[in-house]
């Protein structure tokens, strides 16, 4: 689904490192702020796992509270591009794309790929831009991991790297794929994941998909926000419900397990000596889904190599959407990171 504030690029015959290709690649993708005259005053933002291009521009926009006129990402000098990730289904090709060859959804025959892949459609789509250098690539969670890989393959795009909530390694097996796609198998009108049409029925992908939306939203932490923020639980349980059904009209479920799938063998460690530039490694005191000691030891992996890498720890209580939640909690040492990138 694209959303009514993205807009596309698309390229042909995109090779993929796996050796399929795609006859069209399309990127959904938002801009926020305006390219100066020079075009240095780019960031790359990238979305997390299940996640969209609409970052900012409204409450809407999952990092509106860091990202806008005077906030940490001053739109009022910062030119951001958010793609939506390769895969994904807000616009980009993934399951829900046309498969030419059949003329119906890809559904899980969609070809195989890697993060890789995800990090070179958003170099294509820079170039589209006219895009040669980023003053940073920044991504929250799985966005976090590809801000990593950015800095191993591509040195010298950007001038600085802001991982938020996210590893420099990914653990994902194949189990972790198996145990995705097992949740949805006895869904009626599944049909091995061609259940495009059939999301509707009772006891089917459409309830799957909400009920494991809220599942996702309390083990990120959005639960605990909305305990301490707001007083009736009924109220708690009518947003998180309203989330989840917005999301499950928006999203793929053979996206959530081909995410997951490219992320298998996914490391920058390789390719740590390649970055050149500052970076700042964010993670949440709470955060349940990357532990935070990950932090300091990816740091210190990263000194070791001879970058100038920082980690800075959020005190918050609300998990891996902490940092989105409480942004007065780490803005102003955004705001200094990113100020001093040019200096």
């Amino acid at each position: 689904m694209l959303l009514p504030t993205s807009q596309t690029f698309t390229a042909d015959n995109f090779a993929l490192s796996t050796g399929a290709s795609l006859p069209q690649l399309t990127v959904a993708y938002e801009t926020f702020g305006e390219l100066n005259a020079d075009r240095s005053n780019a960031i790359l933002l990238c979305h997390g796992y299940t996640n969209h291009p609409h970052a900012g521009g409204d409450a809407e926009g999952w990092f509106f509270r860091l990202l806008g006129p005077g906030k940490a990402i001053d739109t009022d000098k910062h030119f951001v591009v958010c793609s939506n990730m390769l895969g994904s289904a807000y616009g980009t090709s993934g399951p829900s794309s046309i498969n030419p060859e059949t003329s119906k959804p890809y559904g899980p025959d969609f070809p195989k790929f890697t993060t890789r892949d995800m990090i070179d459609a958003q170099h294509a789509l820079l170039d589209h831009l006219g895009i040669d250098q980023l003053r940073a690539v920044m991504g929250y969670s799985y966005g976090g991991h590809l801000t990593f890989l950015w800095g191993a393959a591509y040195p010298e795009k950007m001038r600085a790297l802001i991982p938020v909530a996210g590893v420099i390694e990914r653990k994902t097996t194949h189990s972790d794929i198996e145990r995705i796609r097992a949740r949805f198998e006895d869904c009626p009108g599944w049909n091995g994941g061609h259940y495009y049409g059939n999301e509707d029925a009772p006891g089917g992908v459409r309830e799957k998909m909400i009920e494991a939306r809220v599942e996702t939203l309390s083990r990120y932490g959005l639960g605990d926000y909305l305990a301490a923020t707001v007083e009736d639980p009924s109220e708690r349980e009518r947003i998180m419900q309203n989330r989840a059904r917005t999301w499950s009209k928006q999203f793929d479920a053979n996206s959530l397990s081909i995410l997951y799938e490219a992320g298998i063998g996914s490391t920058a460690i390789p390719g740590i000596e390649n970055i050149k530039v500052p970076l700042l490694n964010i993670l949440s005191r709470s955060d349940s889904v990357v532990d935070v000691r990950e932090g300091p030891a990816t740091v210190d992996l990263l000194r070791n190599a001879g970058v100038d890498a920082t980690f800075f720890e959020i005190d918050t209580d609300f998990g891996h959407t902490g940092p989105l939640l409480e942004p007065d909690k780490w803005s102003d040492t955004l705001r200094t990171f990113i100020e001093a990138i040019d200096e």
